[in-house]
């Protein structure tokens, strides 16, 4: 998987490519979202346009990485899900704990 990373004011947008399974993403995201928490930066949107598939440790990943911004007083907050992982996060009950954007400005502006 590869990570891309921007800046939009004080949002950092974390650009998702690829798929996040165990062994192969997970450790990536989450040593990013490390990274940028410990650097001070506690407002992040995962950008999931670009990610096909996740699978239960990626899921696992993505509220872990949840559970470390929050921690930090922070918000995580998901943009442009697929059809598939908006049914995963439905089905795990996860859209309740989650929020989701479809249009970056819209995730941006809600901090």
């Amino acid at each position: 998987m590869k990570i891309v990373e921007r800046q939009v004011g004080d949002v950092t947008i974390l650009d998702l490519h690829g798929k996040i399974l165990i062994g192969e993403g997970d450790d990536a995201l989450r040593d990013a979202v490390t990274r940028l928490v410990d650097g001070g930066k506690t407002k992040i949107v995962l950008n999931l346009a670009d990610v096909p598939y996740v699978d239960s440790a990626g899921l696992g990943e993505i509220v872990r990485c949840y559970t470390t911004v929050s921690r930090k007083g922070g918000k995580l907050k998901l943009l442009n899900l697929t059809k598939k992982i908006q049914d995963l996060l439905a089905i795990t009950k996860l859209l309740t704990v989650f929020e989701t954007y479809d249009s970056e400005e819209e995730a941006v502006r809600s901090f």
